[in-house]
């Protein structure tokens, strides 16, 4: 019956290449407590989280298939559901760590007993090979351990197998929790160095396909843009045995189908759909459905620099004002977030962040910083969004569509396929106007500035650069938050942003998740991607 129901949505045409993973569903699967059935719009386009190009889903494989030496405590919500904690680290490889007295050197001691999945023990030269290959790839990966004031090979020491040490350039509140975030995986450096080659030194073509790790879960099987498959590792030592056995994360495009496997129980947890779709299922009490404001995150919208209207600050302006904020959180986000416009006052009160701008939708004002800018005539401007993200990004773009024409821009709608958007958004960065929606990873204003405001960086979309955020984001990024100059240097670099708006924030989003009320263990972390180790399944 399951399989009948599917083809008919997904049609006859496309069911040669449904057929390869239909054997590992259907619903007697969901049905197994031991394993977990996940649908998902997208899934990783790599098994390496350091390639060049990896995107948001492939983060699940580092959580999932490999270790680091530290991992996040836990915290409950008042919702009820659990949270990462990053202010308060866990032992993961590493069963202890010590900073020196004078703060510049950490040293961690390896679990003993703990293996990658050939058996292979995980030594102190395992991380001294994964740190050394994180910061020497340049990229992404490198960029994230530069944050923790992690960028050079000679400050990672293999003292004896046992013992790692790290050499610190500075202090800095982001080290420890910076070895927490996906990145900072431990791979398997033996089986790695045996498909390395000359051109490729750091088997970046093997791990992309076959990952070496040692984390909670093996890879079973990979069928790129169809699923993904887990299987517990058994012999693993570094945390509590996952509560389930197998888990099975199917990509399907469609979000109605999406829906319908998790109402016919064909499906144990649903991710991606439509804000509207959550709103419902949560209002229907026979799902879990929880909604947790994502940290350090913005839905907003990016305005190029290197698009001619937008050099011009005014321009900026007039558009942010020109935005149907109201409108677009009720009708696009149905109120699944937190609002970031209607800010009382241009000069920061707090060091709050996310928190809301000092904007709100006013016609007459947009129109006339237009006509001051000299385009008293609006123009015509690309406005781009993620197909990927249609489910909220796409009612946003047409609302925002039509609400610049009343000030004069003729906004053209620009569809770019989810494969294609972080290379035109991020790594081209040659998108005019576009619908982002940056998480940082750690929930600091400074964190997000380094990320979305410096020059060059992946996620500074829109081309954005001011002499004075890139200093003030320097000083700030390792100063503890209780030091003396931080609060006054962050509500200079907020107001800057007020003020320059090449970012438009419109609401805090949040990540919803719907699940079946026998499956627990659901946590919450800032990468968006489900942490399998934690849930467990009950009979129904």
């Amino acid at each position: 019956m399951w399989r009948r129901d599917f083809l008919k949505t997904i049609g006859v045409a496309s069911s040669a290449s449904v057929l390869p993973f239909l054997r590992f569903m259907p619903a007697a699967a969901a049905g197994r407590s031991g394993t977990l059935v996940v649908v998902t719009g997208n899934g990783p386009n790599s098994m390496d989280i350091q390639r060049k190009g990896t995107n948001r889903p492939a983060y699940q494989i580092a959580v999932n298939l490999y270790d680091r030496l530290v991992g996040y405590s836990t915290k409950e919500l008042p919702n009820g559901t659990l949270m990462y904690d990053y202010t308060t680290l866990e032992p993961e490889a590493a069963e202890s760590w010590t900073v020196a007295p004078d703060g510049m050197s950490i040293t961690f001691k390896m679990r003993k007993g703990a293996t990658f999945w050939d058996g292979a023990p995980i030594t102190a030269h395992d991380v001294k090979w994964s740190f050394d290959r994180a910061v020497s790839l340049g990229g992404f990966p490198t960029v994230q351990m530069k944050a923790g004031s992690l960028e050079k090979t000679e400050q990672f020491i293999a003292v004896d197998d046992e013992t790692f040490v790290i050499k610190l350039l500075r202090k800095s509140k982001l080290t420890l929790p910076d070895l927490g975030v996906p990145v900072p995986i431990i791979i398997n450096s033996k089986l790695a160095k045996k498909h390395a080659t000359a051109d490729d030194p750091w088997a970046t073509e093997y791990l992309h396909r076959t990952p070496a790790g040692s984390g909670a879960f093996m890879l079973d099987r990979w069928d790129p843009g169809q699923q993904t498959v887990y299987k517990r590792f058994d012999e693993w030592k570094n945390g509590s045995l996952p509560g389930v056995t197998q888990v099975i994360i199917r990509e399907i495009p469609s979000a109605s189908t999406r829906r319908a496997l998790l109402e016919r129980r064909d499906a144990d947890v649903s991710l991606d759909l439509p804000p509207k779709d959550y709103a419902e299922l949560k209002a229907s009490d026979k799902f879990k459905v929880t909604g947790v404001p994502i940290e350090n995150s913005l839905a907003a919208i990016g305005m190029n620099l290197e698009f001619e209207p937008f050099a011009n600050k005014l321009v900026r302006q007039a558009v942010a004002y020109a935005v149907p904020y109201d409108q677009i959180f009720k009708q696009a986000a149905f109120e699944r977030g937190i609002p970031m416009w209607g800010g009382k006052s241009a000069t920061p009160a707090t060091i709050e962040w996310p928190q809301p701008f000092p904007y709100d939708t006013d016609y007459d004002k947009a129109k006339a910083l237009l006509k001051e800018a000299g385009f008293a005539d609006g123009f015509d401007v690309p406005l781009a969004f993620n197909l990927g993200l249609a489910q909220w990004s796409e009612p946003l773009t047409l609302l925002l569509q039509e609400s610049l024409a009343k000030v004069g821009i003729k906004a053209t709608i620009d569809k770019i396929p989810g494969a294609n958007w972080r290379t035109q958004a991020l790594v081209e960065k040659k998108l005019p106007m576009h619908v982002k929606n940056f998480g940082g990873w750690l929930n600091y204003p400074d964190y997000y500035s380094f990320w979305v405001y410096q020059k060059g960086r992946l996620f500074n979309s829109m081309n954005y650069h001011n002499p004075e955020v890139e200093k003030i984001t320097e000083a700030t990024l390792h100063l503890e938050v209780d030091h003396p100059d931080y609060e006054p240097n962050i509500k200079r670099l907020l107001s800057i942003f007020f003020d320059e708006v090449p970012l438009i924030p419109i609401y805090q989003p949040y990540l919803d998740v719907a699940m079946q009320k026998n499956v627990t263990g659901y946590k919450y972390y800032a990468h968006r991607q489900l942490d399998c180790r934690t849930f467990n399944k009950g009979v129904v």
